[in-house]
């Protein structure tokens, strides 16, 4: 087997988790600019419900639809409970975001509450030998990763695109107060648009629970890829978090193989530094103009 190869097919699988939860954390900022620090943290409460629905000896998958249900319900209540009020006081963007802060600090400290701060194994979600696909041999995990990030990002996209609901989250996105004036509900799109976000943080931490172990700080390096890959692709383009996640996904895995595993990170992150050096926007995201 080509080693080239199987780093890259590597590197993709991973680069698909951290796409999902970028494509959240864009879908977020671009509906309500606000920079979710608690995504991880958000994603992380998920991952805990849905190995306790598996403890119970729920079924695999309505574990799984329960614990990302949970994620969407409770991103929604973050909008709704947390930040519209904040909003409607005429919060500062800064206020916001160190609202997101804070409750990252709160579900963290929950999180040790409720299940303790012992290192748990999240259940594999398949199992089997390796594949063989065309030139490169991969695991059933990283089939079912790419696979998942491919599928959700395609649907997030004909969504967005052919129904209703999408066309008003877009057009939320645009302009809200046009969107206000022309009988879109914000209030409730907003809602839609963190359940929907948080729902994407949910599954890619549940995705990434078997390969790492599950405790109250499990999503930290998760969430800051995440971070990486929506900066790299673009803050404000949904296509650039899918690109910026696969990107820094190959990258990181090609240096891990060649340079050194250490390095991986520092390098990957150096190489976004450059780039936004050159582009401060990201590879497909737009300069943001504000009428003054």
């Amino acid at each position: 087997m080509n080693p080239v190869i199987q780093y890259v097919a590597g590197g993709l699988s991973a680069g698909a988790l951290y796409g999902l939860m970028a494509l959240g954390l864009v879908l977020i900022y671009r509906a309500s600019e606000v920079v979710n620090f608690g995504h991880g943290d958000l994603a992380m409460i998920s991952t805990f419900v849905a190995y306790t629905l598996l403890q119970a000896r729920w079924p695999l998958p309505a574990a799984l639809l329960g614990a990302i249900l949970f994620g969407a319900f409770l991103g929604a209540l973050v909008e709704g409970g947390l930040l519209r009020p904040a909003r409607h006081r005429r919060a500062t963007p800064l206020t916001l975001v160190v609202l997101t802060l804070g409750l990252a600090l709160v579900l963290n400290g929950l999180a040790g509450f409720l299940w303790g701060h012992e290192i748990r194994t999240f259940p594999a979600l398949v199992s089997g030998p390796p594949l063989i696909v065309g030139p490169a041999r991969v695991t059933r995990e990283q089939l079912l990763n790419l696979a998942a990030g491919v599928l959700l990002a395609l649907a997030l996209y004909g969504f967005l695109r052919w129904t209703w609901s999408g066309l008003a989250l877009r057009a939320v996105t645009q302009n809200p107060d046009m969107a206000r004036l022309m009988g879109i509900p914000v209030d409730r799109i907003l809602l839609l648009a963190w359940a929907i976000g948080v729902g994407l943080g949910a599954v890619a931490g549940i995705l990434a629970a078997p390969l790492i172990y599950l405790e109250p700080n499990a999503m930290l390096e998760l969430l800051i890829k995440g971070f990486a890959a929506a900066v790299l692709g673009g803050m404000t383009s949904l296509p650039g978090a899918v690109v910026g996640g696969l990107t820094l996904g190959v990258l990181e895995n090609l240096i891990a193989g060649y340079v050194a595993t250490e390095l991986k990170t520092p390098f990957a992150f150096a190489m976004i530094v450059a780039v936004l050096a050159v582009r401060p926007a990201g590879l497909l995201g737009r300069p943001i103009h504000r009428r003054v």
